[in-house]
Order: C-alpha cells, then structure tokens, then sequence
C-alpha cells in the first residue's frame, strides 16, 4: 500500500493527542542528533542507545564498560564523555563496533516523544533519499521535527519538507497532509529553486540551529549536514529494545 496521509509536527510539543501506534514516525535533528547518529552506524557502530538525561547514559555506562558516552548540552561535548555531538567524531576507526550511549538536548527527546510508534526511523539530508525510498510503502506517517529548546528550526523544516515533496512526486494519487506538512513542503520549495544561488549548507547556516552551530565554533558540522545522500542506510531505533541500528537495505 502507498503512502497516503503525511502528517508533520513542527516540534514534539505539536503532537499533542496524536497517535502514532501502528504507524511509523520519522526524527529529524539536522543539527545535528540524526546527522551524528547516521554517520556513526554508516561508520560501524553496532547501535546508538538514545537517552534522555546525562545520568542515564553514564548509568548505562556502568553496565556496558566498552561503550562510548556521546552527547552534548549548550551544543557542546558533555564534561567525562568521549564523544560530543558532531558527525565527525563519530569515524570508523574511533565507534566501529562499539555501542553508543547518546543523548542531546533536542534529538533524543524527540525519539522519546515517538516512542508509540511502530517504528521509529532517523532521517537527515545525508540519507534523504533512502528514508524517502523505505518510506514509500507505508500508508501513514508521522515526521516529528526536533527543534531547538523549544522553537521552530528550519534546517528540520526544510527536511521535513523535502521528504514530503520527495514522497508526493511519484505518488500516483494525491497524498493527504495536515497543515504542518503543507507548511514544510512550502518552505522546501521554495528553498529549493534558490540552490543554484544559495547553497543548502548557506541556509542551515543562517537557520536557529545553525547560527547555535556557528557561535560555538563547529561550522564545518553544518557542512556535513548539508551533504545530501552521502549515505543509503536508514537508521531504525526499535521501540522495544531503544535501540537504533542499521534497517535492513532497501531494495528499491
């Protein structure tokens, strides 16, 4: 069955009584919780372990004494973790086969506020195409954007936009959206025909998330993040377990 009704919310908070079981959600966090999270299991990570507070992660630590802590509040690297948040850190030789306790100030609450979905899926520009191609098939789906302490980014807009687009090209019947949906699909748009002038990287650069990026020095993350289908893998977190690791490969 296609796709047949997209619903996206702006920010976790906007989900409101939505119900997402027997459904499957998408988590966007371009700057930069999705990003890192794909470049990690691109990078042989054997899985990402989201969670919500710093005291969790190094609780889980104690269980698991060869996994990596990674993370960041304010944007910046967790004081006695091993990793912060940026995608290159996150290199085959430094996570390839490790478990990766990871929690960030936006993302991860996200992933928490999806978590009665049936599947969880992790989306960024650098898999834009492959989370498009896996999502073809099924008839709702919810996209819940991360935001940024509360607000609106657009950088998670944009995306949220692009995947609707992408998915209601080749719809061979109209696809339902609510408002928020419509609303991304607008922004992508009509950032979309000013490529050729203003690069993607150039737009998340002047997004919220991407001026927080800038002022704590790390703007080469917004480089990377701007880098679409670097990769082909979907990142799928596992209601069940809390697990994310690799989704089987597409076959599109």
């Amino acid at each position: 069955m296609r796709t047949q009704r997209i619903d996206v919310y702006l920010l976790p908070a906007l989900l409101g009584s939505a119900d997402l079981s027997g459904t499957v959600a998408v988590v966007i966090d371009v700057l930069r919780a999705t990003t890192t999270i794909t470049h990690a299991l691109a990078n042989g990570a054997e899985c990402v372990v989201p969670c919500q507070t710093i005291e969790e992660a190094q609780a889980l630590r104690t269980d698991h004494p060869a996994a990596l802590l990674g993370g960041e509040r304010g944007g910046k690297k967790i004081p006695g973790f091993d990793l912060g948040n940026s995608p290159a850190e996150y290199s085959r030789e430094v996570v390839a086969g490790k478990k990766v306790l990871f929690t960030t100030t936006n993302g991860t609450k996200a992933m928490q506020a999806c978590r009665a979905a049936d599947e969880i899926w992790i989306a960024s520009f650098v898999n834009l195409t492959a989370v498009c191609n896996r999502l073809t098939e099924h008839p709702q789906i919810h996209i819940v954007c991360a935001g940024t302490d509360g607000e609106i980014t657009r950088e998670d807009v944009l995306l949220a936009g692009a995947i609707v687009d992408h998915l209601s090209t080749d719809a061979p019947s109209p696809i339902e959206l609510n408002d928020q949906a419509q609303i991304a699909t607008d922004a992508w748009q009509e950032a979309k025909q000013g490529l050729t002038s203003v690069s993607l990287a150039e737009r998340l650069k002047m997004s919220r998330g991407g001026r927080n990026v800038l002022r704590i020095g790390l703007e080469n993350d917004i480089e990377i993040a701007a880098t679409v289908d670097k990769f082909e893998l979907v990142p799928r977190l596992n209601p069940r377990t809390w697990e994310i690791r690799r989704g089987e490969p597409t076959t599109e």
